[in-house]
């Protein structure tokens, strides 16, 4: 990848051969730190963010097997490739076991150094180098993102829900001119119709009630950086022809203004539908989609990356059992098979949320499959059209946790699923119970999709 910022680092206790890498990682134009030993790789990995470890496996007093494992259990997402003489069967199986990209069977070219550093290092993320792309399809998205992020193009963003797309918006972001400004994200499925247009746009003082003084839109907000149009299809269709002009004239009016604000933004959009189809069917803009439409770029499901699978749980683990005082903890090795086999329909967010849980669950070093509680959820189906189905669990049978939880979330979610339920799976009679509108109803289900407590 041309122009990478984030360092190689090199871990080799030969000097001739440390010195030899170092020179053509040098011709190449590419940064790296050589350190002759395990130790010292540890410490300098504490102290900076690397694209990718190259190191040598007959090492003393800690071999590069030792070596990788400790960076799997500390920096699961950093690619690692092995350097050796001996080419052992029995070493190649546990270096992949635990980890390890790739390795290089001495003595090699320096193009095919080059080659395995191309193909497994991460991409340079900025200020966060914990982007997790170990799958193939993950390398070559976020590639294209890292293309597109040098130019101020639109981005359409599209994927399942729960796949990351404010996560590639951000690298978008970061990797862009625009990285020193700000980054403006806002859902438009989660707003009401009523604040929506005064949200995006902003409204002078007096504009409408309540209105007592002038306020700058997200659009404003974003000025000389980038914003995040998230799930686009949910905006309604009296907003998307404003929305519209926006793009074209680049320049914002705000809700009872007369003059209009010059912008100097970057666009990124995102849906979780298929937008020709909501273009078909007459619910979004045929003219708006395309101007949306200038790069886009399709995010795979999880279950479509299955190699980034364990890597993300690994990265899940580290991040949250340092927040929830678990550091040390790992899975097992049947705990990672279980969650390869898994189908993820929530993607992501639904590997994240079971990694919370796991660590919740479980008291030793280990998270064993046990703890993941993947066994697929029992739901009554409820004949409406479309086909709802919603959880019957009651509360007494929620695990102990689920009954303790006293946050206004959980108390939201459990009143919406319940009225849902009481109705008999009517959507329309469970948004007059709510005093909610259809859209916000929607939005709240497809959480609670991802989370497992609903499914239709």
């Amino acid at each position: 990848m041309a122009e990478h910022s984030l360092p190689i680092l090199v871990v080799e206790d030969d000097p001739s051969l440390r010195e030899a890498i170092g020179d053509t990682l040098e011709l190449a134009g590419r940064p790296y730190v050589a350190v002759d030993g395990g130790e010292a790789a540890l410490k300098v990995l504490a102290e900076q963010a690397f694209s990718i470890v190259v190191s040598d496996v007959r090492m003393m007093p800690m071999d590069g097997i030792t070596l990788l494992k400790e960076i799997r259990a500390r920096l699961p997402h950093l690619p690692v490739v092995l350097m050796t003489a001996y080419a052992e069967v029995e070493k190649a199986v546990d270096a992949m076991r635990s980890g390890a990209c790739d390795f290089l069977l001495k003595p090699f070219e320096p193009q095919a150094l080059l080659a395995h550093i191309n193909k497994y290092e991460l991409p340079d993320t900025g200020e966060s180098p914990g982007v997790v792309a170990s799958d193939a399809a993950s390398r070559e998205m976020f590639a294209m993102a890292q293309r597109v992020a040098q130019t101020d193009a639109t981005v359409l963003l599209t994927g399942e829900s729960g796949v990351g797309k404010e996560v590639v918006a951000r690298f978008i972001h970061r990797n862009s001119a625009r990285k020193s400004g700000p980054f403006v994200a806002i859902n438009c499925a989660a707003i009401p119709d009523t604040l929506l247009e005064a949200t995006l746009f902003g409204y002078e003082k007096g504009a409408f009630t309540g209105a007592q003084q002038a306020q700058a839109g997200k659009f404003e907000q974003a000025q000389d950086g980038t914003l995040l149009l998230d799930e686009v299809t949910e905006m309604p269709m009296s907003l998307q022809a404003k929305l519209l002009r926006v793009l074209q004239e680049r320049e914002v009016e705000r809700v009872g203004g007369k003059k209009p604000v010059p912008l100097n933004i970057r666009i990124i959009a995102t849906s979780n539908r298929d937008m020709a189809e909501a273009v078909a069917k007459g619910t979004f803009r045929e003219d708006l989609f395309y101007r949306l439409n200038v790069f886009p770029v399709a995010i795979p499901a999880l279950r479509q990356r299955r190699e980034d699978i364990v890597a993300i749980a690994r990265h899940f683990v580290v991040e949250h059992g340092g927040r929830l005082g678990r550091t040390g903890v790992s899975l097992s090795a049947p705990a990672e098979l279980a969650l390869q086999s898994h189908n993820w329909p929530g993607n992501v967010r639904e590997l994240e949320n079971v990694i919370q849980r796991a660590l919740i669950l479980s008291s030793g070093p280990l998270i064993g499959p046990e703890h993941l509680n993947l066994v697929p959820r029992v739901f009554s189906e409820v004949p409406v059209a479309p086909a709802v189905v919603v959880s019957t669990r009651d509360v007494s049978g929620l695990p102990e946790l689920e009954k303790r939880a006293d946050n206004m979330k959980d108390l939201e979610r459990d009143h919406i699923l319940r009225t849902l339920a009481e109705v008999g799976g009517s959507r329309r009679q469970a948004i007059e119970r709510l005093g909610i509108s259809e859209r916000t109803l929607r939005y709240k289900l497809q959480q609670y999709r991802d989370e497992g407590y609903f499914q239709g």
